[in-house]
């Protein structure tokens, strides 16, 4: 099963694309290029940058708080490298999967380092589903019937996860091994060193992916307010956290058509507006190509010889 979950992840992402390219056709892939201007990509780069920024900030104070050694500067740099292999590469995880390992193998202890990622990247998703549980509880007309059961099945699953891993610490003295991951999970996420800090810096992650969304709408030409686009743009990020997508694609896309459905902005609207985003997330984590260019191997020998030489 575990070799065949990757292909099965590929293929319903592919499916869900095939879907809506057969329902609402292709205009949306097509043209949505054509919809983003200079200012839409240089807004989506400044936005990548800050939440970049915050995002590997928050990895150095989880990383810190399990003993780990590693700078803001480090952190940022192996950010963008993730980012932009996350974007490029099926799964949409491949790329922090790199850089747990890369930062482990560094301190010399890969299990703590992809406990680190793992736990930096939680904090982010505890969030998101905190607001998009706000706003499903809110305004509950958005998503159709059939989804919503779907939605909330998710939701109380992943809420009974977090009750059990509260009160598990206790059992958790018959096994040292599920002793040392629980005193992690506190250390790294809820110690009162941390939680402030990583609370704040994943709002902060939130509030740039949505205003990134919202960048994208207005690309599309879509005439709605900020208010009416807050919910759809968290529905669409809590859709991208499914692990059925291909780098990020996939069932954004189809949440998105359901969503500005319901809310009667036209899912072709919605299918178009979660390309765009698509599209400008890609550019927002286009550094990272740059990063990892200048950490390849062949690279860095060229770079040396070319400063030994003097010229």
């Amino acid at each position: 099963m575990r070799k065949v979950w990757p292909w099965l992840q590929m293929l319903i992402g592919v499916g869900i694309l095939g879907v809506l390219v057969w329902k609402l056709g292709t205009r949306s892939f097509v043209d949505s290029l054509e919809l983003i201007s200079t200012t839409h990509i240089i807004a989506a780069l400044a936005l990548g940058l800050g939440t970049t920024v915050a995002c590997a900030w928050r990895w150095c104070l989880v990383a810190r708080s399990l003993g780990l050694n590693l700078t803001l500067s480090q952190a940022v740099s192996d950010y963008y490298r993730a980012l932009f292999l996350n974007s490029v590469l099926p799964a949409g995880v491949l790329g922090d999967v790199h850089r747990a390992w890369k930062h482990g193998r560094k301190e010399g202890d890969i299990a703590r380092g992809v406990k680190a990622v793992v736990l930096e990247r939680t904090a982010g998703q505890i969030v998101l589903i905190a607001a998009g549980v706000a706003v499903l509880a809110a305004t509950p007309t958005l998503v159709p019937p059939s989804v919503q059961d779907i939605v909330w099945v998710v939701l109380v699953v992943v809420g009974l996860l977090a009750v059990t891993l509260m009160v598990s610490r206790r059992l958790a003295r018959r096994g040292s091994s599920l002793r040392r991951t629980l005193d992690d999970v506190r250390r790294g996420l809820f110690s009162r060193q941390s939680w402030p800090g990583v609370l704040g810096l994943s709002v902060a992650c939130l509030v740039g992916n949505i205003t990134l969304f919202i960048v994208a709408a207005d690309a599309t030409g879509l005439k709605a307010n900020v208010g009416q686009l807050l919910p759809l743009a968290l529905l669409c990020l809590l859709a991208m956290g499914l692990p059925i997508n291909i780098g990020g694609w996939g069932p954004r896309e189809g949440v998105a058509a359901l969503a500005f459905g319901a809310a009667g902005l036209g899912a072709a609207q919605g299918l178009t507006t979660a390309v765009v985003y698509g599209v400008l997330a890609m550019v927002a984590g286009l550094p990272g190509a740059g990063v990892l260019l200048v950490q390849a191997p062949v690279l860095r020998k060229w770079g040396k010889r070319y400063a030994a030489s003097g010229t």
